[in-house]
C-alpha cells in the first residue's frame, strides 16, 4: 500500500502550509528512521523509503509504513536529505 494521491493533494506542510512533494529518502536516512520508529510500531517492522518535502520550510516529513508523519518536531531538515551522496 502507497500513500494515497488523494490524501497527498490535500495535505500541507504543518510549519508553512506550502505544499508537499513526496520524495525517495536516502538509504541511511532510511535505515535511521527505522530504528527510530521501531518501538511504536512493535508488532511490525516500519517500513521507511519516503518522505513528503516541503520548499518553502526546506523540511522533510517521514512517511513511515505509509503513515505521513506531520509533526514539526519529526521533521528532517531538507539539507540532511536532499542533495547528497548515498552512503548506503
Amino acid at each position: 500500500m502507497a500513500l494515497d494521491p488523494e490524501l497527498l493533494e490535500i495535505l500541507v506542510c504543518p510549519k508553512s502550509r506550502g505544499e508537499l512533494q513526496l520524495i525517495e529518502l536516502p538509504a541511511d536516512v532510511a535505515r535511521s528512521l527505522v530504528e527510530k520508529y521501531r518501538e511504536p510500531f512493535r508488532d511490525e517492522e516500519p517500513k521507511v523509503e519516503q518522505g513528503l518535502y516541503c520548499e518553502e520550510s526546506q523540511l522533510v516529513y517521514p512517511v513511515v509504513s505509509d503513515i505521513p508523519i506531520m509533526l514539526e518536531d519529526e521533521a528532517l531538515k531538507a539539507s540532511a536529505v536532499l542533495n547528497r551522496d548515498d552512503n548506503g
